[in-house]
């Protein structure tokens, strides 16, 4: 090739370059994978850890992580509590990024066990919710919502189950389900810290 050419070559190159880079601060989501959603966030309702409703709207707009553990777990919340620590001070600046971790244990974590719990944590619960409620409602957002328990492990006797979980979900702006994290994984949860941080750069087209 010529050396006019080139310069033609490296110019076009160039616009090309520049009109992608403007799709992409122009048009939300543009650069982002079109990957399948593994689920979707139905309706709930439960109580935080000061007594208020928290709902699914709570959500809307927001990235968000969502865990299973109880309060007075000795074997692998402890372990997840301490990773999860991880993700909140990557993001414990950042207004639109939320982490909500329910109980297992609802009979045991009430209202003022959770507050215990929290204010133990020392953590902004802005940022980090914890929450209670009904055992099967708590169970069904696990197992159909964020889908990180499958949902054959549910008996017919709701006081004979027991969810016991290592695995968190990554939820988006529009409540889909991105991604199931291993929070025991130390691999997986700075994978998930760098896949939220892209969701807030380059946030999903919202839906209609």
């Amino acid at each position: 090739m010529s050396k006019k050419g080139w310069i033609y070559f490296g110019f076009f190159g160039a616009l090309i370059g520049l009109f992608y880079f403007a799709l992409t601060q122009l048009i939300p989501g543009f650069s982002t994978p079109k990957v399948t959603p593994v689920s979707y966030v139905r309706p709930f309702q439960f109580q935080n850890q000061d007594g208020q409703p928290v709902t699914e709207k709570d959500f809307i707009g927001k990235v968000y992580v969502a865990e299973f553990f109880f309060t007075t777990c000795k074997g692998i919340c402890p372990r997840m509590n301490n990773n999860m620590r991880l993700v909140y001070e990557a993001f414990r600046d950042e207004p639109n990024f939320k982490i909500i971790s329910h109980t297992c244990d609802p009979e045991t974590d009430s209202v003022p066990q959770l507050k215990k719990y929290s204010d133990s944590m020392q953590v902004d619960t802005r940022r980090w919710i914890f929450v209670t409620g009904r055992k099967d409602s708590l169970y069904t957002v696990a197992r159909v919502s964020y889908t990180i328990d499958d949902p054959a492990n549910n008996p017919a006797n709701i006081e004979d189950d027991f969810l016991h979980t290592q695995f968190w979900a990554l939820v988006d702006q529009n409540g889909d389900v991105r991604k199931i994290i291993d929070g025991l994984k130390p691999s997986e949860v700075k994978d998930l810290i760098k896949s939220a941080r892209n969701l807030l750069n380059d946030p999903p087209v919202k839906k209609l």
